[in-house]
């Protein structure tokens, strides 16, 4: 029997799985660059290889979800970012040269990308398994919520401890909290999808890459964010970096609580394209701030853009699979944000380095617009078959 919303046990996993993402998003970026002396052309490189990890393993995770559900993903993946959190504690032992350090973290990246890969795709799709494909906008919606949340905490936590205690007092709760996402998980009933022929999934990806590259045009501008936010308040003297993520994820969130069924109920590529469209003057915003409040303003505002580009697009990529590809087309079309981030990250360093950090906003501009014109014309396309 379906429910009217998403287990609250799965979004409650989700949450805990997925602070050990936001924990280390302005501390590794610190770390890497201002500790070990690593310049930003690898900070993108340890930014972004985590995301390679994620979309290499992705066809993996959605199989392992079709056959064996999303709760077997879930709590697998929590194990292995457990083990990511590990390796960055490791990371900051006293005598390390640079080269070790940067070396172990880049493991731990890695490690996560496979431990993020397995989870995130259990989790999204235990979720929609629970509400039943004719709420997957609204179930999406509340996965998001539970991520983004995960991130508006986790980042000035993450922060906070840095500061405060260092790397390995920061990393600590990178390892505790998936082992709890984990057992909360193991809690919590195992919804599964419907039996059925299964696609390989490379079929699976060709029927839903319209939808997967509008989403990787959204996930430039939120690899600004993670990757180069606190660089770029440093490089002004603004003290809150850590606030960034917590600016977007308000934005992000309120959307979701308040907008969520809009992608079920409207349509998801009308939803996508003026997501698109607000997520471009954010990124503008930060890209031509002159203080502190409008760059943590445009980080709003690229939050309130943001919000249903995931579930609008995803809404229209399960309607191309049947029910027993469900997990399969969650794992390709999140793949595709994957490889946003992963190309995103060096490439924005690269921009950083030439242009300065306001142009890594710029860049998140352009590729909001070109993600409106992608999904004009992915529309219509629809609309004539």
């Amino acid at each position: 029997m379906h429910l009217a919303r998403p287990a609250p046990g799965i979004i409650a996993a989700l949450f805990c799985g997925y602070l050990c993402v936001g924990l280390p998003l302005p501390v590794i970026p610190l770390f890497v660059h201002n500790k070990l002396g690593f310049g930003n052309a690898v900070v993108g490189l340890v930014i972004g290889i985590q995301f390679l990890a994620t979309v290499l393993t992705r066809g993996y995770a959605g199989k392992l979800t079709d056959h064996h559900g999303g709760k077997r993903a879930a709590v697998q993946g929590a194990g292995v970012c457990a083990l990511g959190g590990l390796l960055y504690l490791l990371s900051a032992v006293p005598g390390l040269s640079p080269a070790s350090s940067l070396a172990i973290v880049i493991v731990g990246r890695l490690a996560a990308g496979v431990g993020e890969s397995q989870f995130i795709t259990g989790c999204v799709s235990w979720s929609i398994a629970s509400v039943g494909p004719q709420r997957a906008g609204i179930s999406m919606s509340w996965t998001g919520i539970a991520m983004f949340a995960a991130l508006a905490i986790g980042a000035p936590i993450g922060m906070a401890l840095y500061q405060s205690y260092g790397l390995q007092v920061a990393m600590i709760a990178c390892v505790a909290a998936p082992l709890l996402a984990a057992a909360i998980a193991l809690r919590e009933t195992s919804y599964t999808s419907s039996a059925g022929k299964r696609m390989p999934f490379y079929k699976v990806v060709s029927q839903i890459w319209g939808e997967g590259l509008g989403l990787m045009m959204q996930g430039v501008g939120l690899t600004g964010l993670t990757a180069f936010a606190s660089l770029y308040f440093s490089a002004h003297d603004w003290r809150h970096a850590g606030l960034v993520m917590t600016a977007f994820g308000i934005g992000f969130i309120l959307v979701r609580l308040m907008l969520g069924s809009l992608p079920d109920k409207m349509g998801g590529y009308r939803v996508a394209l003026w997501s698109l469209v607000i997520e471009a003057i954010g990124q503008a915003m930060l890209a031509s701030a002159p203080n502190e409040v409008i760059a943590l303003a445009g980080a709003l505002v690229t939050g309130l853009g943001c919000a249903l580009v995931f579930p609008a697009l995803g809404v229209e990529a399960l309607k191309r699979v049947l029910p027993s590809n469900r997990g399969s087309a969650m794992g390709a079309f999140v793949a595709f944000l994957d490889i946003a981030y992963g190309l995103a990250g060096p490439a924005a360093g690269l921009v950083a380095g030439q242009f300065g950090y306001a142009a890594v906003y710029t860049l998140g501009t352009a590729c909001a617009l070109s993600g409106v014109a992608l999904i004009v014309m992915r529309r219509r396309v629809a609309n004539a078959s």
